[in-house]
């Protein structure tokens, strides 16, 4: 019994040691994705003018949809495009989440 206590008090010591190693090495952010990008006429109508990074689109293009409550209410994957989300869209009524990221890329340079 002492020895496997013993191994316990080791294994913990180990994954603390790893723990704190991960830690110490912050992810450095990707300067593609921090680049400030123009949005086109159709979607500057729903995220404003000004040019911003592309994960601050995705942010405000999410904060559209829950405050005009466009997604799909059986399948949540889906989201709905009202009058303004439609040429964002490419003219669909619907898409899916990870299909609305590439159709959002098309409207930024």
């Amino acid at each position: 019994m002492a020895k496997k206590k013993a191994t316990k008090k080791a294994t913990k010591k180990a994954t603390a040691k790893k723990a704190t190693a991960k830690k110490a090495t912050k992810r450095k952010p990707n300067a593609a994705f921090m680049r400030a990008l123009t949005p086109s006429a159709a979607l500057a109508e729903v995220i404003g003018t000004k040019a911003v990074p592309r994960t601050e689109v995705v942010k405000k293009l999410w904060a559209y949809i829950r405050k005009n409550d466009l997604q799909d209410k059986k399948n949540r994957r889906n989201i709905n495009a009202d009058a303004k989300l439609k040429p964002v869209f490419g003219g669909k009524a619907q898409v899916s989440m990870f299909e609305m990221t590439k159709l959002v890329s098309k409207h930024l340079k």
